[in-house]
């Protein structure tokens, strides 16, 4: 049986932490898998309970912060060399930026058969100053040519590396959506939509718009609350808006929202009259998304955009800006409204179509579901992994 040592930079909500919790659950008992996860920061929403409801045991590397700390990523890396030592891994499995270069590192100077790098996103730009987005590029470079098997999660991901980025040729990459566990998106729909809308008085004529996913900078949601004062201006429909998830940038969206005019309430003064809700993080996103009418990302950078895969899932149609692996994910004009990510006007005026037209909306959403479900499900990318495990493992064992 075949070991992998998979390293991931921490366990919080959002695709990547599901993808190696899967990864690991799932490609068991063909592969024993040893995953090890860094430290999150303060202000995000931990996922290890999703790890023990999987009966998933990590390894929990205080020192693998996400920011860079010379000190505390040397001790990191030893750590992980110990690791490698002891549990002699076939293949060593990196995921984002911070593992990627610690674990690959240790991997190359241990003599790991097979080195395997997913990018999750990149932080090639929307992130950083010029001086230290330069370095990145030229480390990820560097990292690449240590590396077996570079994945991309979307095809537009895969383009921006290799030929914007020119992190490495186009043959070192494999594209391999990530893959999620849907059907309760499409389970008891109208209960929990039942359940969220007496949660927070949503009236039957009332349109739910939503955003989910962490508030940082990246995020961009000021888009959002730009549109939602544009709405208040310029519908006679009765809508509330709804942030889920929370950040850095809350308390700065909160003033934000209150200079624009919007009324605020948190998931703790469910107020009616109230325009906009903060929710923080909800562990019942199914239901969420049950409640909604629409579904909205105002990023700056995505890779793959895990709350519009699980919004297709529920059927609901999405507004978007069109970033990063956004159009591998929707399908514009079909299941989603997309605008260029400087376009405030076109943002505002695809969302008040939605509000405006009923049957649009419908449309839209119909599709979201076998759309998904044939693209984004765990089981393909199992199988995914799975062939390009063997593949790797077979070329290597062809050079002894």
């Amino acid at each position: 049986m075949p070991k992998i040592l998979r390293i991931h930079n921490r366990l919080i909500i959002g695709g990547p932490a599901l993808n190696v919790l899967y990864l690991t659950k799932y490609l068991a008992p063909e592969f024993e898998t040893l995953l090890i996860v860094g430290e999150k920061e303060d202000h995000e929403k931990d996922a290890s309970f999703l790890a023990e409801q999987m009966g998933i045991k990590t390894v929990f590397l205080p020192d693998m912060g996400r920011s860079l700390h010379p000190y505390r990523d040397y001790k990191a890396y030893r750590k992980i060399k110990n690791i490698i030592k002891d549990f002699k891994p076939d293949i060593v499995h990196t995921h984002a930026a911070k593992p990627g270069a610690l674990g690959r590192l240790a991997a190359s100077s241990s003599g790991v058969r097979v080195i395997v790098h997913t990018y999750h996103g990149h932080v090639f730009h929307s992130y950083f100053n010029k001086l230290k987005t330069r370095f990145i590029i030229n480390t990820e470079r560097f990292l690449a040519k240590k590396t077996d098997a570079l994945i991309a999660i979307s095809n537009q991901q895969k383009k921006e590396l290799t030929e914007e980025f020119k992190i490495a040729d186009s043959d070192k990459f494999k594209t391999i959506p990530l893959g999620f566990e849907l059907n309760k998106f499409r389970e008891n729909m109208p209960e929990k939509r039942k359940i969220f809308r007496e949660e927070f008085n949503l009236d039957d004529d009332e349109i739910a718009i939503g955003i989910i996913g962490r508030l940082v900078p990246v995020k961009n949601h000021l888009l959002f609350l730009e549109a939602i004062d544009y709405l208040k201006k310029n519908t006679h429909k009765k809508f509330r808006a709804f942030i889920i998830g929370d950040g850095e940038t809350r308390e700065d969206m909160e003033e934000k929202a209150k200079k624009l005019g919007i009324s605020v309430a948190t998931s703790k003064e469910k107020d009616i009259n109230s325009t906009l809700t903060f929710t923080s993080w909800r562990k019942d996103i199914d239901y969420v998304n049950a409640g909604l009418d629409i579904i909205t990302l105002t990023s700056l950078n995505e890779g793959t955009p895990v709350s519009l895969i699980e919004a297709q899932a529920a059927n609901k149609p999405i507004v978007s800006t069109r970033v990063g692996g956004i159009s591998d994910v929707v399908i514009e004009n079909e299941t989603a409204l997309l605008s260029d990510v400087n376009d405030t006007i076109g943002f505002q005026k695809n969302l008040l179509a939605l509000i405006e037209d009923s049957n649009l909306r419908n449309s839209l959403g119909k599709n979201g579901a076998e759309h998904v479900q044939q693209k984004f499900s765990v089981e393909r990318l199992v199988t995914d992994m799975e062939n390009l495990y063997h593949g790797l493992l077979i070329k290597k064992n062809s050079k002894r």
